[in-house]
């Protein structure tokens, strides 16, 4: 299993859907950082399932324990352990092993990647549950960005046919705050409100809908990043397709960028209060791989979830047969109202990664050393 990532933030992921815990190790976090419980407790609760008829109702406490690298509330820059316990669970929704395999699920590629000796409870290793001490791990790396000007924000761009409307419409100084605090976070009322209905609708149909994320971090310095292969995009790109059901991944204008000119696709550069900026940001932030200062944009595509109670086409491994299944249990009819933080939870483990990859680079330049 690779569950690893970085490399001045080193991250480790470990257990599975209906194992007795799920948890993360942070090696590299700075020392000395206070951690906001009641803040941590916020992020923990907007990924948390069984809170709306819109979302499983699985039913989970989600309160991470920290096994090392916290002393008296604040990290000590030892490796940070937290682990999150299991309870709420139903293995028997899930039948006695690997045979009827779900569409769209890893129920067949991880049987064949394992030699069948998977844990194929609950979807194990691959299951969304495992997003929960992602989402503990961002908000540490979050807070410590916060202290550094950095703000990392997202919304839900779209569900279904319903478009919500974008980032690049309000100032540079707007307060999005307000998103953190709804359950559907949307800039637009009115597309929170259709969006909503179009989760009930696909909901009552037993089938499922999948959508798009818009995620923005603001107050990044110019710098980060090295091109080729870590430049921001394939920092964050990386992080984003480990989470369950991304499917696609654009920064920027992205792929309306392949219907432009070059005259309508640069971002021009001018001084404001004795800083380089761009007039747009097609770029979504970053050139040659690396941030230019100005706020670094990316949107995430959500596939439907893949657990719905309509019956399907599948096969049988044990018999080799085809066959049809429906799915029971307990599932998301749409992962996006939960997904928000997870995006942020990765964006700032990515960001912060970066972070710490251009300190040791200014701390080793001759120049800068002058």
């Amino acid at each position: 299993m690779s569950s690893m990532f970085g490399t001045f933030l080193r991250v480790s992921l470990f257990g599975q859907s209906h194992g007795d815990a799920i948890g993360i190790i942070l090696d590299g976090f700075p020392a000395g950082m206070r951690i906001d419980q009641k803040r941590l407790q916020a992020e923990m609760a907007r990924r948390r399932p069984g809170q709306s008829n819109m979302t499983t109702q699985r039913r989970e406490e989600d309160l991470p324990e920290f096994l090392s690298g916290v002393l008296e509330g604040r990290t000590t820059g030892q490796p940070i352990c937290a682990v999150i316990r299991n309870h709420d669970m139903h293995s028997g929704d899930y039948g006695d092993g690997v045979d009827v395999i779900r569409p769209a699920h890893a129920d067949y590629t991880g049987h064949i990647r394992y030699f069948g000796w998977e844990d194929w409870r609950g979807g194990g290793s691959f299951s969304g549950r495992l997003t929960a001490p992602i989402v503990a791990a961002g908000a540490l790396c979050a807070q410590f960005l916060e202290e550094q000007g950095i703000r990392i924000e997202s919304h839900i761009s779209r569900i279904g046919s319903i478009s919500d409307r974008s980032f690049a419409d309000f100032g540079d100084d707007t307060d999005f705050s307000f998103l953190k605090e709804m359950a559907i976070p949307t800039l637009s009322e009115e597309a929170g409100k259709a969006m909503q209905q179009e989760i009930l609708n696909a909901s009552a149909e037993q089938d499922s809908v999948g959508g798009a994320v818009e995620c923005q971090v603001r107050g990044l310095p110019a710098g980060l990043g090295s091109p080729f292969f870590d430049s921001v995009e394939s920092v964050l790109s990386h992080l984003y397709f480990a989470i369950p059901a991304v499917k696609g991944v654009e920064f920027g204008s992205g792929f309306a960028l392949a219907g432009m000119r070059g005259t309508e696709a640069n971002d021009p550069f001018r001084i404001s209060d004795g800083k380089v900026v761009t007039i747009t940001n097609h770029a979504g932030g970053i050139n040659g791989g690396i941030t230019n200062g100005m706020p670094v944009v990316c949107r995430i595509a959500v596939r439907p979830t893949p657990s719905i109670g309509r019956e399907q086409h599948s096969v049988s491994l044990k018999r080799m047969k085809n066959e049809t299944l429906q799915i029971h249990g307990r599932h998301d009819p749409c992962i996006l109202p939960r997904i928000t933080p997870v995006v942020e939870a990765m964006t700032a483990i990515g960001i912060l990664d970066l972070w710490k990859e251009r300190g040791a680079c200014l701390s080793s330049s001759p120049i800068q050393a002058q």
